[in-house]
């Protein structure tokens, strides 16, 4: 389920430091109920292989479309991701969040750790479009309970960015990111089933 910005904005995260240049695009809610030192088995979740992770074919086709473009197009090329014209988000830590435990990278999308705390993942990619970061975040539900929220912020990069990215975003609301959350809620299930 959607949820408004306010689910992000408000809550204490560390992120808020780092992130002024961001716009929060989506906040959204996973199924994901848990108790308070469960963050760690949702990023294993998201960190794996990819045998679990079996989107819906709209989500394939759109992801495909994607990668194909942004191949022909030359937007994920290492000359427009992280380095000294894209500094990481990492850059911008502070030395306690920077020598802790930074989390896994992703291996399904081409996402790098940042950070990871006992109640927030962050992870970021860059390309020409957009420097977009996820936060999850653990959440206390009350009475010894838990879930995920996740929310997305994007810089978008130069002309085509700004172009590009507001291009997007209906297709991203409608199919894409709720075939993400309904696969990460299965996935939930059937990790903590039993």
């Amino acid at each position: 389920m959607r949820l408004p910005n306010t689910a992000f904005t408000e809550r204490p995260w560390r992120i808020h430091a780092f992130i002024k240049d961001f716009e929060v695009e989506d906040v959204w809610d996973l199924d994901t109920p848990g108790g308070p030192g469960d963050l760690p088995l949702l990023v294993e979740q998201f960190a794996g292989d990819g045998r679990d992770f079996d989107p819906s074919p709209a989500y394939k086709v759109l992801f495909a479309i994607r990668w194909r473009l942004g191949a022909l197009l030359k937007w994920d090329g290492a000359e427009h991701g992280v380095g000294p014209r894209n500094p990481s988000l990492r850059d911008r830590l502070p030395d306690d969040l920077r020598e802790g435990p930074r989390g896994p990278d992703l291996r399904t999308v081409p996402m790098k750790s940042v950070y990871q705390t006992s109640d927030e993942w962050v992870t970021e990619v860059v390309n020409k479009t957009v420097h977009a970061v996820m936060h999850i975040g653990w959440v206390d539900d009350g009475n010894g309970r838990h879930h995920a929220q996740m929310a997305v912020l994007v810089k978008k990069k130069g002309m085509l960015g700004k172009v590009y990215m507001p291009v997007i975003l209906p297709f991203r609301r409608v199919f894409v990111t709720p075939s993400l959350v309904r696969t990460i809620g299965r996935g939930w299930k059937a990790r903590t089933a039993g």
